[in-house]
């Protein structure tokens, strides 16, 4: 986001930073522990869908605290006229994925996907979702592939991500209202969700699968954007600092008891499979992980080394998630090449059995599409596109350097 004017710094000059008030809002610099957060949930994102361990899924609930951390940077925003930032959210979620979708879907019409494939009309009909995804955007469950690059499945693949972008959207669209009934009436607000994910989860309301998705999604999600607004706004601040401690344990054992009693014989007690835990889990983590907020404005000295690492993929936030299951894909011939050595395939086969490298050799590849399709991000945000943003290091505890051309910006969170 981008916020008010402010009056031009020398360039390299170092502007010193406002102290968080109680209780208040951050202040106007990136707040550098949700950037830690941010990337952790990201890495996470893409050691799941390598790995497929459900215990990831527990030790750290990646999308509810994306979600969190973007109700926070939404709250933020809104503080500006509503049309507006909901306009500027909306172009930065859309342009990136207008991109990834002309890519994607280019390349199933390449393997002989199209309106024969949908139901005609109809077909057409929601081809829109790739324009504005307020439903899942079709795409083929199954094409010929190419042997010995791609499976039948690959599309499905890719596709996984855009459930996301989908919820997302609907909670810029309604965050206005959102916020507004949070502020009128906190507590209710913000468990509301949490009641209809378990109405939602019983299965005694008969939804169309389009519109069971998005209400599932929105439900289980809604009350850690809400949290994060409530971060934003100071509430979680201005309770007594005994009672979320007190409180988060027995959500957090809520969430576990009902993941371990509805578990699936094949996935466990793999929390994306079971909604209702999902949401209470996730509450409870993020109601744990903001209330330790420390509210970095500059990074502690054990973290310095991985600024840059931690501040690219912030940057790049949208580009990694959407192309990651690409570049995961896209390990798997580039590995099997490995094998025509002879010298690896005596000496290591565990190594090339591993899907460990294939984790590893995703993340060259995540590198490269951020250098392909991550400037979209900046044209998005109506910034002069980089092809490698690697941020700068800050000049020191409580300052943020001043940017070339003289013209001071403050270090602002986005969205992602």
């Amino acid at each position: 986001m981008t916020l008010p004017a402010t009056a031009p710094a020398p360039a390299g000059a170092a502007v010193p930073v406002a102290p968080r008030p109680e209780g208040g809002a951050p202040p106007s610099g990136r707040d550098r522990y949700l950037d830690l957060l941010r990337a952790l949930a990201l890495v996470r994102v893409v050691a799941y869908h390598q790995f497929g361990w459900a215990w990831l899924t527990l030790l750290l609930p990646s999308m509810g605290v994306m979600f969190a951390l973007a109700g926070s940077l939404m709250a933020r925003s809104l503080e500006r006229p509503a049309l507006h930032v909901v306009r500027s959210r909306m172009r930065r979620l859309l342009v990136p994925m207008w991109l990834f979708g002309a890519v994607a879907m280019g390349g199933t019409v390449l393997q002989g996907w199209g309106p024969g494939s949908g139901g005609g009309t109809r077909w057409w009909l929601r081809m829109l979702f790739w324009v504005v995804p307020l439903s899942d955007p079709p795409y083929p469950s199954h094409l010929p592939g190419v042997d010995g690059i791609l499976d039948g499945g690959w599309a499905e693949q890719v596709a996984v991500p855009l459930w996301y972008l989908r919820a997302y959207l609907w909670f810029v669209l309604l965050s206005p209202l959102m916020l507004r009934l949070l502020r009128r009436a906190p507590w209710p607000v913000l468990l509301a969700p949490l009641g209809l994910a378990v109405v939602l989860g019983s299965g005694r309301i008969a939804l169309p699968d389009r519109v069971g998705a998005a209400a599932t999604d929105f439900a289980v999600f809604a009350s850690c954007w809400l949290l994060g607004f409530a971060h934003h706004d100071g509430l979680l601040r201005r309770l007594p600092r005994y009672v979320t401690p007190s409180v988060a344990p027995f959500v957090l054992l809520a969430g576990l008891w009902f993941a371990v009693d509805h578990q699936d014989p094949e996935s466990g007690y793999d929390l994306d499979g079971i909604p209702v835990a999902q949401a209470v889990w996730s509450f409870g983590f993020v109601l744990v992980l903001l209330h330790l907020s420390p509210s970095w404005t500059s990074w502690p000295r054990r973290l310095r080394r991985w600024s840059g690492v931690i501040g690219l993929l912030n940057a790049r936030a949208v580009t990694v998630y959407l192309w990651h299951e690409a570049a995961l894909i896209a390990t798997v011939p580039l590995i099997d090449q490995l094998w025509r050595f002879p010298v690896l395939e005596r000496n290591v086969p565990w190594l090339l059995d591993s899907p460990w490298l294939n984790f590893l050799g995703a993340w060259p590849l995540i590198a490269l599409c951020v250098v392909l399709f991550g400037w979209v991000e900046d044209v998005a945000a109506r910034r002069r596109p980089r092809l490698l943003p690697w941020p700068r290091r800050s000049a020191g505890p409580g300052t943020v350097r001043g940017h070339r051309g003289g013209r001071r910006r403050q270090a602002s969170a986005r969205a992602r």
